[in-house]
């Protein structure tokens, strides 16, 4: 007789690079795999809603293709050629190579490199204990919410901002910069419990008819880049037509005499030749915001993809601060709650062994430092040797063509920690197999909400898999790497980073399952005063001061201090008439579901959107392969005619793997890596392009 298989409902919390850290329930077959992912009703923000790529996790975590055991280069760099090892031959070859570097040039020559695949504290942020004690070069992690969140800040003094779950309760969503039915499923929960229970209306603003913006009551499709002017226009009507609330801001901000005086000129004209957007439309829009006190803006991770970010987002964030907004339940701003965690990570990342001597290394311009541009090496040695965790440069990167060609360097030690045969896996000389997050024990916060909790070990890994902190012992342990964190479990790295920050212990908070910590309403909505020292929303940047993150990057002593459109971005020009933004998808996540068979045959092969007129002037056809290219270098796709950009503008969807594009070229060859004012980051929206339909026999042959 067949018995059942004994089902367990578990809890998590998602991982992954998204700020919605979705409350999980698993189910757990026997002790030994998953079934089924569904978001928890338990979870006020999560609201059991879960995105289809999570709630498909058992295809990800049981994949036949996952990396199972250490295995050393056999071939040539990016032959795929691997022999299996026993991990001790892995870790005495990674120890040796990285002393090896230190002898011959020096500590910082070892760059120990990671990001965002998981969002763990303890799995993606101990690496850092190793550069730290080790004194190797110090990583600057640059390619996500750097430049959105600096512009949010500037304005209120922290990254915090109205509980995120008032969008249930608010009159009117403007949803700017974000998709979340692509990205934050949630946002469209609480956004759309508002509509259903209040007749709240849903306004998106964004640079393309999205699958948000399909759902929205009111739709502004802008020109990339443009957000600062068509809030500038807004702004001019609400203050021309007494939609100004004049007391607020004389009690609330520093200077709005001084932006009223600023706005005359930033006319829904002016705006509307720059964004693309008609007068009607932002006067419309600017009277709803004026006659709706409870406007809640939902700010994204789009602005933080333009070299012009930081700024268009100061200039979102200062609409509501002009009507008032904030005073209301319902209204305000959100974009991050980074402020609100208060997590010391001294003992996770090793902050007692920093030496503020050690040079920084930007994420974003990891092209350029594998091949030796002294200015992106600081004017030190060059890097010799790397140890790569949660993140995959080789397909995510910007200037793929220098990335590339770093990566080939044969003088160059690579070992890459990874769950799957990632092309930067492919390009080391040590693959070594990685748990995913049911696997190993972490400490988790939501960035777009308000939640943290501890994420529990809920089976055993397949194969040799192993966490990212079991990893950084058995390198310690060679590499003489004294410090405490390595000789501590994940749990009592948990426990202790939860009593240093005032948080209780891990039993307590794994009680609680996820601990919602959100401010109190008068905080929330700065009713007290703003963080800056003089209480004020700053209507008024002071760029050179940025209350996080490490300033004086890019052209920050260039930027407009009041709101305003500036004019720092990649325009396009004759050789390059069309602008192109590389926006995310709903199936795949940076490159996190790019081997899970539900992700991939929703996304198909990679694809770029182009306007029908556009197509037509260029004899290019639905389904055409045609070429993109700049002076970084240039990326064949399929065409796909669509009538929901702005003529000019190309959408090319998410980050497929380069092997998925014809020629093997992907879409990161066309950007650019160049430090974003005024605290550093990478505008991968900001590209400008020429496009052409590929001959017959040259599609064919590639």
């Amino acid at each position: 007789m067949n018995q059942h298989a004994k089902v367990e409902i578990q809890h998590s919390t998602c991982p992954h690079d998204c700020p919605s850290a979705c409350a999980l329930d698993v189910e757990v077959i026997d002790g030994r795999s998953i079934g089924r992912v569904r978001g928890s009703k338990v979870q006020t923000y999560t609201a059991g809603v879960v995105c289809a790529k999570v709630a498909r996790y058992a295809e990800r975590i049981h994949h036949p293709d996952r990396v199972l055991y250490p295995m050393r280069r056999t071939g040539s760099k990016g032959s795929g050629q691997f022999a299996r090892i026993s991990w001790d031959e892995a870790l005495d070859e990674i120890a040796a190579r990285f002393d090896q570097a230190e002898r011959e040039f020096g500590a910082q020559s070892v760059w120990p490199y990671y990001y965002a695949g998981t969002m763990g504290l303890v799995m993606r942020d101990g690496i850092n204990r190793l550069s730290h004690v080790k004194k190797y070069s110090r990583f600057y992690g640059t390619i996500c919410a750097t430049v959105a969140r600096i512009g949010f800040a500037i304005g209120t003094g922290k990254i915090a901002g109205v509980d995120p779950r008032e969008m249930g309760v608010s009159d009117l969503v403007v949803i700017w910069g974000t998709n979340p039915v692509n990205t934050q499923v949630n946002v469209m929960t609480h956004a759309s419990r508002a509509r259903k229970e209040r007749g709240a209306k849903i306004a998106a603003i964004d640079i393309y008819n999205n699958d948000t913006m399909k759902q929205a009551d009111i739709k502004i499709l802008l020109r990339p880049g443009t957000d600062g002017a068509f809030a500038c226009g807004v702004m001019h009507v609400l203050f021309r037509e007494g939609y100004a609330d004049r007391a607020y801001m004389d009690r609330y901000t520093d200077c709005p005499d001084e932006l009223e005086a600023h706005l005359k000129t930033r006319t829904p004209e002016w705006a509307s030749k720059i964004s693309g957007v008609p007068v009607e439309e932002i006067e419309a829009f600017a009277r709803l915001v004026g006659q709706t006190k409870r406007s809640f803006f939902r700010l994204g991770y789009g602005f933080t993809r333009s070299r012009n970010g930081a700024a268009q987002m100061h200039a979102a964030l200062c609409i509501p601060a002009v009507t008032g907004a904030w005073q209301y339940e319902g209204g305000g701003a959100f974009f991050n709650n980074a402020s609100i965690w208060r997590f010391d990570e001294s003992i996770i990342e090793g902050h007692d062994a920093i030496d503020p001597t050690t040079r920084w290394l930007d994420q974003s311009q990891i092209g350029r430092i594998l091949t030796g541009d002294a200015e992106a090496l600081k004017g030190g040695p060059p890097v010799k040797a790397m140890l790569i965790q949660n993140t995959n440069p080789v397909t995510v990167a910007p200037e793929q063509a220098l990335v590339r060609k770093g990566f080939a360097r044969e003088d160059l030690f690579m070992a890459v920690h990874e769950q799957f045969m990632t092309e930067t896996a492919a390009m080391a000389d040590i693959v070594l197999p990685a748990t995913m997050f049911m696997e190993h024990d972490d400490l988790y916060y939501g960035g777009g909400h308000q939640h943290i909790s501890v994420g529990p070990k809920l089976i055993d890994p397949p194969g040799e898999c192993r966490s990212n902190h079991e990893v950084l012992q058995g390198l310690g342990r060679r590499l003489n790497a004294v410090h405490p964190g390595f000789e501590m479990t994940p749990r009592e790295l948990i426990d202790a980073t939860l009593k240093k920050s005032g948080h209780g212990d891990i039993e307590t908070l794994e009680a609680d399952l996820w601990r919602d910590i959100q401010p109190d309403f008068r905080t929330s909505h700065y009713l007290d005063g703003f963080a800056h020292a003089d209480k004020k929303f700053h209507f008024k940047a002071d760029w050179a001061h940025p209350p996080v993150g490490n300033p004086g990057l890019g052209a920050w002593d260039k930027m407009p201090s009041l709101p305003d459109h500036w004019t720092n971005i990649e325009e396009a020009d004759e050789a390059h008439p069309f602008r192109l933004a590389t926006s995310p998808s709903r199936g795949y996540l940076n490159t996190s579901f790019n081997e899970t068979p539900g992700s991939q045959a929703r996304e198909g092969a990679p694809t770029v959107m182009i306007h029908p007129e556009d197509a037509s002037s260029l004899s290019i056809a639905d389904g055409d392969a045609v070429t993109l290219g700049n002076m970084r270098g240039e990326t064949t796709l399929t065409a796909r005619l669509f009538d929901g950009v702005r003529r000019g503008v190309l959408i090319a969807e998410s980050i497929h793997p380069n092997r998925a594009h014809i020629g093997g070229h992907g879409i990161n060859m066309l950007t650019g890596a160049e430090a974003v004012a005024p605290i550093g980051g990478a505008a991968f929206h900001d590209n400008k392009v020429w496009i052409k339909k590929m001959a017959p026999a040259t599609a064919r042959k590639s």
